[in-house]
């Protein structure tokens, strides 16, 4: 029998009907295993992945490979996005045994989870050879088998362990970071490395923090060049909005289609932010755009952001999302269809596959005559409304609380630079933006209040939900920091106070659950299910590292509440990283981003006034802030916000306060004052 039917997980659920004997990640299956004296066949994946839709449909849905696994393996499915600290134990294992790694991962174990051969996708014939051989060793080479997962064990253990080296994350450490990045840039392309090349949102993110410490043109020329690439190339959604997972060239043009939740809530908070200290016309678009592919597309209305949208409809990958010269034509008429193929790069050749193109911005249109900017919005409504009518590809609904809470922040963070930039955008494009702010600023406050309710049970996180009911995985560290973050963004957007006190209960758990002795953090809780070693990743990759992640929470709830104690914990754990960020810059950009903040204060603003959303205090505030400020806004002494605490307004006038590390300015009534304060120039 298989055993998925049940599941909470969309990836499960993909193979419920498979003629494999599945179990879910459970005791009851290594108990199975060791019942018959079987290994342990584990397949890791998520819904998305391409090559793991390959694979079921080579293998999985095989019923003489189904047969074979059956009798000689205990078979056990994981969906990598629920069980994240399962998919980093196995996962560092195949990276140990084969050089890489990647999904769909498939580990033969020993029925108490050791894992002794390990790789990724594998066809059909091979799968069947390797299944044979293995069941085979473990018959009659048993010793050597143990022998070899013994040695996988120890070397995992030692790839993820604590206590290593550690040391303060100074200035001159972050300036050298930037000048490895700048190093390995791509000049011509933008970006980091060849192909595959993956949108380097984390890095980005440093790099505008350090251009904001430091004043570094290159630091700030590397993140507006690739920004632009990836806004013109075909990893961006040149219809819809929103971000592919990665390009297939090293040029950006041809994407792997499906789209990720975590990849377009960080990329969010690049153009944003590059907008936000530019007025970048281009960053503006793209911020607004992926706000807007957020709330369409991702959001579930009264719940949280769905993970992700596949790469295949119906089995062929891009099939919703490129076009044929002919197919322009078809839809915008001769003289518009011509118009629109030489706008976005759309040839008889074509960039993809069997003739078709994947639609890139050929042409620069963002300050072009507002004649030719309505044309293309024209075109592009007209396109996207076409599109729509095809088959789509399938949505993967389930609800994980790290990447809500990514988007969570990266919207509250846009909302405030909007509100900011609302007065200097032309006529059409404020009233769109507003359109924007209001979904996204309805999606966020959705996706907050469901984590609060579903995801928060008994003063501990779930991983995931799906349909609104929470799933029985517990949070890992990189759930606690990012919802933590989430909810320190929600307090200063909307100065309510149960947002920090919610902040506040996740970041004890993680002081209390997942520390390690040396100030560094494990990705699992003390008392979570014990695999085979505890994993404590500190490199960032695709997301924020759990412990990336959970500094970030502490740096900014200490700002916000004045506590000292969450700030020395950041900072220890930070030390544990710096090491990293050191010889490894490009793996380390959130960590690095957290040490711009501390280098920068960071700064606290609390502004006194009546109107927290309007007043030109507020919006100088969040358009200057220094890398991790927090801004907070409303009456004095309101309650729950410590910010606001003691805050008067002078002679009855808003009134801000900045702060740097605890330390005051002068209040001020005048935005030029509170600019001088906070860009360390002199007003006037």
């Amino acid at each position: 029998m298989n055993r998925l039917a049940d599941a909470t997980s969309p990836y499960l659920l993909q193979h419920k009907d498979n003629p494999v004997d599945w179990w879910p990640w459970c005791a009851e299956a290594f108990a199975e295993a060791k019942r018959r004296d079987v290994p342990v066949f584990i397949s890791v994946g998520y819904a998305a992945c391409h090559w793991c839709h390959v694979m079921a449909h080579e293998s999985f849905e095989d019923e003489q490979v189904g047969a074979l696994m059956d009798e000689r393996f205990v078979a056990v499915k994981v969906d990598r996005e629920e069980r994240p600290d399962v998919d980093s134990v196995y996962l560092t294992a195949t990276q140990a045994m084969t050089g890489q790694g990647g999904w769909p991962t498939t580990v033969f174990a020993t029925p108490d989870g050791t894992p002794f051969f390990c790789g990724t996708y594998f066809p059909k014939p091979n799968l069947v050879r390797l299944l044979e051989s293995v069941s085979t060793a473990w018959r009659d080479q048993r010793d050597a088998v143990l022998r070899q997962g013994a040695a996988v064990v120890e070397a995992i253990g030692g790839a993820q362990a604590v206590g290593g080296p550690s040391a303060p994350l100074t200035a001159a450490l972050l300036d050298s970071a930037a000048g490895q990045l700048a190093k390995e840039y791509d000049e011509a392309h933008g970006g980091f490395g060849g192909a595959p090349k993956f949108p380097p949102h984390m890095s980005l993110l440093f790099l505008l923090r350090h251009h904001q410490r430091t004043s570094s043109e290159r630091s700030l020329e590397i993140v507006r060049h690739t920004c632009e690439a990836m806004a013109r190339g075909g990893i961006h959604d040149q219809l819809a909005g929103g971000f592919a997972r990665y390009c297939v060239d090293e040029h950006w043009t041809v994407p792997h289609f499906e789209k990720m939740l975590y990849d377009n809530a960080l990329l969010l908070r690049v153009y944003t932010d590059l907008w936000r200290l530019t007025g970048d016309p281009v960053a503006r678009r793209v911020a607004r755009d992926t706000a807007r592919f957020l709330a369409d597309e991702l959001h579930r209305p009264g719940g949280g952001f769905a993970s992700a949208l596949d790469a295949d409809t119906e089995g062929v990958e891009g099939l919703t999302y490129v076009w044929t010269r002919a197919q322009l034509v078809e839809v915008l008429g001769e003289d518009d269809g011509a118009w629109a193929a030489d706008l976005f790069d759309v040839t008889e050749t074509g960039s993809f596959e069997r003739g078709t193109s994947v639609l890139r911005l050929a042409r620069d249109v963002d300050d072009a005559d507002p004649a030719i900017r309505g044309r293309w919005q024209t075109a592009v409504s007209r396109l996207l409304a076409a599109r729509d009518g095809r088959p789509q590809p399938a949505r993967d609904d389930k609800v994980v609380a790290a990447w809500n809470g990514l988007a969570i922040t990266a919207i509250a963070e846009f909302q405030q630079v909007a509100a900011g930039y609302a007065q200097d955008a032309p006529g059409d494009d404020a009233n769109l933006m507003e359109g924007v702010t209001i979904v996204a600023d309805g999606a966020m406050r959705d996706a907050a209040e469901h984590l609060a309710q579903v995801h928060l049970v008994d003063g501990r996180l779930r991983r995931t939900s799906r349909d609104g009911r929470a799933g029985e995985s517990a949070g890992v560290l990189e759930d606690y920091g990012c919802v933590a973050e989430a909810f320190c963004a929600m307090h200063q957007l909307t100065g309510e106070g149960r947002w920090l006190t919610l902040a506040g209960q996740l970041v004890d758990v993680a002081l209390e659950r997942f520390t390690a002795p040396d100030g560094a953090f494990y990705d699992t809780a003390d008392d979570a299910e014990q695999l085979v070693t505890r994993p404590a990743d500190p490199t960032d990759n695709a997301t924020p590292s759990g412990r990336s992640a959970i500094v970030a929470a502490l740096v900014a709830y200490a700002a916000l509440t004045g506590q000292n104690r969450y700030r020395e914990a950041a900072e220890s754990a930070l030390a544990t990283v710096a090491p990293l960020v050191a010889r490894h810059a490009r793996f380390t950009g959130y960590a690095a981003g957290v040490g711009e903040a501390l280098l920068s204060g960071p700064f606290e603003v609390a502004v006194a006034t009546g109107d927290p959303t309007g007043d030109p205090l507020v919006s100088a505030a969040h358009r200057h802030a220094p890398p991790g400020a927090v801004v907070v806004a409303g009456q004095p002494d309101q309650p729950g916000v410590p910010l606001l605490a003691d805050r008067r307004m002078v002679g009855g006038r808003p009134t801000a306060y900045a702060c740097r590390g605890f330390v005051c300015e002068r209040p001020v009534t005048e935005v030029d004052d509170l600019v001088a304060q906070l860009t360390g120039r002199s007003a006037g």
